[in-house]
Parts: C-alpha cells; structure tokens; sequence
C-alpha cells in the first residue's frame, strides 16, 4: 500500500497539472471528463472496495487527499448523490450483481444518481409517500409523483422509494428501487430557484416498468433502506470537502477586502476560518471512523447541521461586509455574480438533506436521549390513513 507521505505528493502534483482554477460545474461535460480522469488517477473512491472500482486505501489516504484538493473548485456536486449516498446504499444492501454494474460508472463520473424521495404531500415525514409500485409479470410498475429531486434533470439512474403494501402501516410496505431515468413513462419537469439556476425538479411516473431486479435490499422493507440512505447522505453532506476556492470560505471574502482591513473585519473573518476549520475537523474524524467500519448512526445529523449552519454563518458574514461596503458588489463583475449566487443559495442547506429542525429533532432524541414526539399513526394502515384524510 502507498505510503502517506508518497501518497500527499502524489496528490499535490496530480491536482496542480490538472485541477481546475475556475468553476466547471456548470459545464457536465467538462465535469464528467475531470471526474474520469481523477479516477483514473486513484483519487476517485479512495476507500471503496476495490473490486468495486474504489482504491481500496484508508482513511489516512482520503484525509489527504482532501486537504490538498480543499485548494481548488473541484466538480463535485454533479456526483455528489451517487458517491455519497447511491454507492454507500448500495454497497450496504445492493446485490453483488448492482454492485458490480453501478459502483465503478458512479466512481467514474459515467452515470450520475439522483435520489426520489421526497413528494408533495411527504417531505420532512417522507413515509407518508404515495407513489405506488405494483407486481406485474414479475417485475414492478410505478405511477406516482416525487419533487424536488436534485440533478435529476441529467441523471442517468435514480434511486426511488415507492409505496409497494398500502395494507401496511405508513412505515411498512415500501421498497426501495433503482431506476434508470430515461426509462419510458418518466417525465422530468425542471424547477428554477431564486439563484436563476436548476438544481431540483418534479419527476412524475406513468406506468413506469422496473425489472425484478431493480429492488435493492428486500421488497417491503424500503423504509429500513431508506434510513440507511439517509444516514448516508447526511454524513456526506457533513463531511463534504468546503474548497478554500469558494466565495463565501473566509478566504475568498478574505481577496475581496480593499486596504487597510479594519479590525473588526479581521476578526469576523477569523471567526469563519475558526468555524471552517472546526468543521472540517468534525468532517475528517466521522470520514475517518466511517471508512474504519463505524457506525455513526444519528451523528451525522451533527455534522450535517454544523455544515449548514457554517454555509448561513459565512453568507450572513457576506451580507453583512457589503452592507459595511468591505467587498464590492461593482455592477460588471464577473466576481459579483458568483458571490451574490452563493449567498442566493445558502438558505439552502438548511433544507436540503432534510431541514434544519428535523436534524435537531434527530440529535436531541438519538444523540441526547430526549422523549420522542409521539407518534399517533406509526401502526396504522396506510389506506386506512389516507381515507381519513379525505
């Protein structure tokens, strides 16, 4: 196995060659061709089995890698769902048929995963979900609704959680799916947010066909599945790498200071990076005992809220300079754009990946032991439930 040290080097000289200065994320194309060739490199899936496409190195080797490449705006978020969330799921409860045909095109950057979970009518209480999956001629047939459904407009496969047992109470009989997005009856419909952008989307299902062998763990038990995944996916948005490249890191407000820096500046600024650094240590530690084989169970809902509450901290800081006149918000700036984007979007990440209230409910009664809130319809039959709402 590659030494530490030979491992760092390796890494820094990699990422300076290739590494993009500028954003490319807008750019999928550009983005897919930067994540093949990262993979190719060994700096793609650095602890993932490596008979799955990963590298089959520790935590000790990703740490690493992760600071050096906390220098630049890597392309991450278009792959950030099939490496953080679909791959994990998969590589806990997947076949050895699904892990061999997905995990290493998500490593590469080939096929980008969207999760369908959330619906109009269950968003925080997901498994009030009515999207149906009914048995035919072996396989499923899926008709339903889900909404905001990051990236989904460029996904190639989805992972969808459909209600498969009515008779069951609302946290039984649903089962969880893969599903290849560009399947007839699937209709993606884009949905614009304040920033001018499309990250979410409605995707409806009419009679959607899935093969018997879309079902990933076992059918009926998609709600068990479905906290798997979202264990997963608050983790990986805790622990995701913040690039010192951003506009809203205390290093890129940090450029857009004129001189003198007034002391109060500087000390605001030395908060963020105190903040930024914290977290990232908090995200190192869980990457870390994640990749030894932890459970970490409820905790990554603490990562994922202090994420969240550093990326409100730093735009509210943003705000606060400009409204100060400490940055320029100069008309034609190319610079002006991309900060005003960022601070458009930071609301954001306290909603996505479940809001900031669900994560402190989650701590207060898995973390801190607290009373739970009661829950008055966990046994009762779903149909049962949904004609009382009529």
């Amino acid at each position: 196995m590659e030494s530490i040290d030979s491992y760092r080097d390796r890494a820094r000289t990699w990422l300076a060659e290739h590494a993009p200065r500028a954003d490319i994320e807008a750019d999928l194309e550009a983005g897919r061709d930067f994540q093949a060739r990262l993979h190719a490199a060994g700096f793609a899936g650095i602890t993932w089995p490596a008979e799955y496409g990963g590298q089959g190195l520790t935590a000790e080797h990703e740490r690493v890698f992760r600071d050096e490449a906390k220098r630049y705006p890597l392309p991450a978020v278009p792959f950030a769902i099939g490496i953080g969330m679909a791959g994990p799921v998969l590589m806990d409860l997947g076949t050895e048929d699904q892990r061999r045909r997905y995990l290493t095109p998500i490593l590469r950057g080939a096929e980008i995963w969207c999760q369908l979970f959330s619906e109009p009518g269950a968003g925080s209480d997901v498994a009030s979900l009515q999207t149906r999956a009914v048995r035919d001629d072996g396989g499923w047939v899926v008709n339903g609704q889900k909404v905001w459904a990051s990236r989904a407009h460029f996904a190639e496969r989805g992972i969808l959680v459909a209600r498969t047992d009515p008779e069951r109470p609302k946290h039984s009989g649903l089962t969880m799916f893969v599903v290849d997005m560009r399947a007839v009856g699937i209709d993606v419909r884009p949905l614009r947010d304040m920033t001018g952008n499309v990250h979410f989307n409605e995707v409806y299902f009419d009679d959607v066909r899935l093969p018997p062998d879309a079902v990933i763990g076992r059918a009926d038990e998609g709600w068990s599945a479905a906290l798997t995944m979202l264990k997963h996916e608050r983790v990986a948005i805790g622990t995701r790498n913040r690039s010192e490249a951003t506009p809203l890191s205390a290093r890129g407000l940090a450029r857009r200071q004129g001189a003198p820096v007034p002391s109060e500046v500087r000390a605001a600024l030395g908060r963020l990076a105190v903040e930024e650094r914290a977290v990232a240590l908090l995200a190192a530690r869980m990457a870390e005992e994640r990749a030894a084989g932890a459970e970490l169970g409820a905790r990554g809902s603490v990562a994922k809220l202090a994420s969240s509450q550093l990326a409100r901290n730093a735009a509210d800081l943003a705000v606060s300079l400009a409204a100060d006149r400490g940055i320029g918000f100069e008309a034609g700036d190319g610079r002006t754009a991309e900060l005003i984007t960022a601070i458009n979007w930071s609301p954001a990440s306290g909603i996505a990946g479940g809001t900031t209230e669900v994560q402190r409910n989650i701590i207060a009664e898995r973390v801190l032991g607290l009373p739970k809130e009661p829950q008055a319809d966990r046994d009762v039959p779903f149909n049962r439930l949904t004609v009382a709402k009529r």
